[in-house]
């Protein structure tokens, strides 16, 4: 095939352009992969938790970018309302561990260790809280300070041992800790609050007319079922720093583009006789125009190629130097940069394309 010979003839040349396309590639599978890590991370806990309802302070509406304090003395009062199973409290807030070098931001997340709610979603090494002198720290948080399970933390001026790690608690630039609900107001120094109650309802209830009760019994607060708190906090989430990730990734679409219509034009101009030559001897338009094609998508399959095969190793390592970026890929977004792939590819044979327009036959005999 003339396209492959074009593109070999100049070998060094074919190899540096491939490898520029995967490393391309390589960038927006990343940043595809942060986001819907940073995303589904964000509400893992809050999925793992799963309450039928949750009450904050009034204009509250999610944990991750929202302060809520309420009274700790709703608990009796919620737990009286009709179809109220159980009511468990939690009390959220900032707080800072010193660390070897410099102090690193946690946050902190306050339950009753008796309680089936507030808990880490999952623990992957050692075991969860039982007393106020205990902590479960993120496993990004501890792989990052090299903390290790029975290690002791200082936050203020409490020591902690670290009994358990957790999974599913990273908030991308921020990671959970869990304590038990009586430290963490003593830590805040209010002992009165929590932030949000979460609540289950008996079996066969209706989650609106407990909502409804609740407004009723306990006016300015804010209550939520579980879906719609749940579509509060992704919102959050994707409209903070994420968004950001999409622009850097159509950048790199922008200057993959710009490169394949650069190398190609070269192409383009080094074979113009053979191309003249073509047309002289009765060639179709069409028919060069679609060898320009071919090359652009061997030379985008070939950088794909190249970029499957480097990409998951370049994650582990991402996630072995810098723990606190959790990554997770999926074939949906492997096919979306397949396809983005190719719409490139088409778009920048436009020039070439255009290129050989100009081309006349009659160059032949110049």
């Amino acid at each position: 095939m003339y396209s492959v010979k074009t593109l070999l003839n100049q070998y060094l040349r074919f190899i540096i352009t491939a490898f520029g396309i995967a490393l391309c590639v390589i960038l927006m599978l990343f940043l595809l992969a942060v986001y819907k890590g940073a995303a589904d991370g964000a509400v893992q806990y809050i999925k793992s938790n799963d309450a039928d309802i949750w009450v904050m302070q009034n204009n509250a509406n999610n944990i991750l970018r929202n302060t809520s304090f309420i009274s700790s003395n709703l608990n009796r009062t919620l737990s009286e309302i009709d179809g109220v199973k159980s009511v468990s409290s939690i009390l959220f807030l900032l707080a800072s561990v010193k660390t070897g070098d410099h102090p690193a931001s946690i946050y902190l997340a306050g339950y009753d260790p008796k309680s089936v709610k507030g808990r880490p979603p999952m623990i992957i090494r050692g075991r969860n809280i039982e007393k106020d002198n205990e902590i479960v720290l993120d496993n990004s948080f501890a792989a990052k300070y090299r903390i290790k399970t029975g290690d002791r933390i200082v936050i203020k001026r409490d020591t902690l041992i670290v009994t358990g790690l957790s999974t599913g608690t990273n908030l991308f630039v921020l990671q959970y800790g869990f304590v038990t609900l009586r430290k963490a107001r003593e830590m805040l120094g209010f002992p009165g609050y929590v932030s949000v109650y979460l609540i289950d309802t008996s079996e066969g209830g209706k989650i609106s007319e407990v909502v409804k009760s609740i407004f009723d019994k306990i006016p300015g607060i804010a209550v939520y079922d579980n879906l719609t708190f749940l579509e509060n906090n992704s919102y959050e989430m994707k409209s903070g720093v994420l968004p950001i990730l999409f622009v850097v990734a159509f950048i790199g679409g922008v200057i993959l583009t710009a490169i394949l219509s650069l190398i190609l034009s070269v192409y383009v101009l080094e074979r113009r006789q053979d191309y003249a030559i073509m047309k002289a001897i009765g060639s179709p338009s069409g028919f060069i125009t679609w060898m320009v094609v071919e090359q652009a998508l061997i030379l985008a399959g070939s950088g794909m190629f190249l970029a499957f095969i480097m990409f998951f190793p370049l994650l582990n390592l991402v996630g072995k130097i810098s723990p606190e970026v959790t990554a997770e890929s999926s074939a949906s977004q492997l096919i979306i940069v397949s396809v983005s792939l190719i719409v490139i590819s088409l778009i920048s044979s436009i020039i070439p394309a255009l290129k050989l327009r100009r081309i006349y036959p009659l160059e032949v005999f110049y």
